[in-house]
């Protein structure tokens, strides 16, 4: 079960870390554009829930094979 917790936690990382990418880029660059990586992350976020699937847990699960799989499309 704690394998998981990390799991989870490294889901969280990974998606802040884009959210806060896609804003540092906007205001870095001053391109609007890089709001586009937000909303894509954001509808990921809304639609994972719904098809039970998630390419970064898919990765994730890839990477961490010793636990239990989270959200893969089952």
């Amino acid at each position: 079960m704690e394998k998981n917790v990390s799991k989870v936690r490294a889901h969280d990382a990974i998606v802040g870390v884009l959210y806060l990418i896609s804003a540092a880029l906007t205001l870095y660059t001053s391109n609007l554009n890089f709001v586009w990586i937000a909303v894509a992350v954001g509808g990921l976020q809304l639609i994972s829930p719904m098809t039970k699937f998630c390419p970064v847990y898919f990765i994730l699960n890839k990477l961490m094979p010793n636990t239990d799989p989270i959200q893969n499309g089952k």
